[in-house]
């Protein structure tokens, strides 16, 4: 995580529905680097952040001369909502496609497994910056 993110108010506490474990540990990490916690139940929410879909798929995109995997594609896809503490939705349904290409250093195969890893975790944090950013932008404008 790149430092504390600035959290709107009303996104302080916020109570998630579904999503895969990576998912969730980003946005609970950004949560807690910026004054905000991952709460436990939807009652204790100031918002609920219900995740419909949640997938990343790899795709080979080159083989070297030896049939092994050169360059890489990870390829993710998550629809959520967000709703206020009284189950309004403040962004309705909205699909988050995000997308990064690597190369598969077949020189040094312990790295590839740890790139990846840390590859997956990069692009879950962009997600949960658009996530917040996006409630951010409803939120003000709820308030307008």
């Amino acid at each position: 995580m790149r430092g504390a993110y600035d959290l709107p108010k009303s996104m302080k506490t916020v109570y998630i529905q579904g999503g895969s474990s990576i998912f969730r540990e980003q946005f609970s990490a950004m949560l807690k680097s910026s004054s905000g916690q991952l709460v436990d139940s939807p009652d204790k929410a100031e918002v609920i952040l219900n995740i419909y879909k949640d997938g990343v798929e790899r795709r080979v995109l080159s083989l070297s001369e030896r049939g092994r995997s050169n360059d890489i594609e990870l390829a993710g896809h998550i629809e959520y909502d967000l709703r206020d503490a009284q189950n309004n939705i403040v962004v309705p349904k909205e699909p988050v496609d995000f997308r990064k290409e690597y190369f598969n250093d077949q020189q040094d195969v312990m790295a590839k497994d740890n790139e990846e890893t840390v590859i997956r975790k990069e692009m879950y944090q962009q997600v949960v910056r658009t996530i917040i950013n996006r409630g951010r932008a409803a939120f003000e404008t709820m308030v307008k």
